[in-house]
């Protein structure tokens, strides 16, 4: 299928030189750019798409979420808590969701930040209620249904209440259906190649819920199989507390003890490090999803993200939907932008840096800067496109790209995933959505007052 994307108003490439064009069009074979450039050209295509008026972008790279918590939004008795007590309370409803909550919640989820620009997203799924190993296997078919190019984990836990955990023995599993299973998932869906639809890596869930034994089973595995390796590292105060007391090692430091400190490696949060830390992350090449709400939501801190960003892969995160309580990449994106200004200055980090981040940088994170996070001949087709008439750019046109921060562009008008129209003139191209979200408010209630 050849398209052409022709009369795009602003077109904002993010390759090595930062390309900027005019009157610009893009050119596609099926899922793979094969054409940018600018004016009218003379192409024989299936489908033209006019982009007149529209900012053209990447599409968004969303480094660590958990899916399933979509279900969980505004729960009352976990709107002010702090991370361990919001923990504690959710997981005695999480126990309680079943394979079509995680199926359906993945497709909300998913259509959510596609909503906002997201085109690639990887997800956490570390519960698994009740020795529900299909959990992950109905999440995936949620973002395929969906149509999101998928990067989700394997997460796991291992370490009950009675171990010194957090959760309930009913979302926990033994070390060895972890490994079993996690060997199972790689098999039967990571695909490597280039434009890749679906990749796998590994997330035991924190250094909190597993033993150090699985820490260390789960590079052996990682690197036989050649998957990425994914986890939440120094998050709040209450981890470098606990870390301190159970391995007399601050949160890094015992990340380096279990050889988690390796280019496999992507570290959710990083928001209290010395800057010792920082150059331990750096030296070792491992990354980072900065996940701004999440951290103001639940007064975990501010990641230094000022003093890292020319030193770390970094990409941004909504996190899961219960701890920041939408999909919304923008958003997200725009709080990083917002955040780092509050602590370090107006000059602490560029509309420009934050963008890249969001897209780039995301791409960096996941090891896929190959073939996405930049519009480029020979990469895959994912990319959004903003309708500059809006209302909420009016008078904002003077860097219509810095618009969509700077002047909270909301959601994407175009989302274009792997050469396929998945969003247009703003709307989800799914009949069937209204019946998604009232099926999921159904499961959302019935999970939130099953206890």
């Amino acid at each position: 299928m050849r398209k052409l994307f022709k009369n795009i108003s602003y077109l904002a490439t993010f390759d090595s030189k930062d390309n900027e064009l005019e009157n610009a069009y893009i050119y596609i074979e099926d899922n793979v750019i094969k054409d940018i450039g600018t004016g009218n050209p003379d192409f024989e295509v299936d489908e033209i798409i006019d982009c007149k008026d529209m900012l053209i972008m990447p599409g968004f790279v969303n480094t660590h979420h958990h899916l399933y918590q979509s279900l969980t939004r505004n729960v009352k008795g976990a709107q002010n808590a702090k991370l361990f007590d919001w923990l504690v309370f959710l997981y005695e409803r999480w126990k309680f969701i079943d394979r079509e909550g995680f199926y359906i919640s993945s497709i909300i989820a998913n259509y959510e930040m596609m909503k906002t620009g997201v085109t690639t997203t990887t997800d956490h799924l570390y519960l698994y209620p009740y020795g529900l190993n299909e959990a992950i296997d109905a999440e995936i078919e949620g973002a395929i249904r969906a149509g999101i190019r998928f990067h989700p984990t394997r997460g796991s836990m291992s370490m009950s209440k009675k171990d010194g955990g957090l959760p309930p023995d009913s979302v926990v599993q033994t070390e060895k259906e972890i490994i079993k299973e996690s060997i199972r998932v790689i098999e039967k869906y990571h695909n490597p190649e280039k434009y890749s639809m679906l990749r796998i890596a590994l997330a035991p869930c924190s250094p909190f819920s597993v033993t150090p034994d699985l820490m260390k089973e789960t590079v052996k595995i990682a690197e036989e199989y050649d998957v990425l390796m994914h986890t939440h590292v120094a998050e709040t105060l209450d981890e470098d507390e606990y870390c301190l007391e159970k391995f007399g090692k601050k949160p890094v430091d015992y990340m380096e003890e279990l050889g988690w400190l390796n280019p496999r490696a992507w570290f959710a949060h990083l928001v209290w490090l010395s800057d010792s830390d920082i150059e331990k992350l750096a030296k070792n090449d491992v990354g980072m999803a900065h996940c701004p709400s999440s951290n103001m939501r639940l007064g975990s801190g501010i990641a230094p993200v000022t003093k890292m960003k020319d030193k770390i892969r970094i990409g941004i995160a909504v996190d899961g939907s219960a701890s920041n309580d939408t999909n919304n990449m923008i958003a997200e994106i725009r709080n990083a932008l917002l955040l780092q200004r509050v602590k370090y200055g107006a000059d602490a980090l560029t509309v420009k840096e934050a963008l890249r981040m969001g897209t780039m940088g995301g791409a960096r994170v996941l090891r896929m800067d190959d073939y996405i996070g930049s519009i480029e001949i020979g990469k895959a087709a994912d990319f959004i496109g903003f309708n500059l008439n809006r209302l909420e750019f009016a008078g904002g046109l003077d860097d219509p790209l810095g618009a969509v921060l700077m002047c909270d562009g909301k959601q994407v008008d175009l989302n274009v995933i792997n050469g396929e129209i998945r969003v247009k003139d703003g709307e989800i191209l799914d009949d069937d959505l209204p019946k998604l979200i009232e099926k999921h408010n159904e499961i959302s209630k019935r999970v939130i007052n099953s206890i």
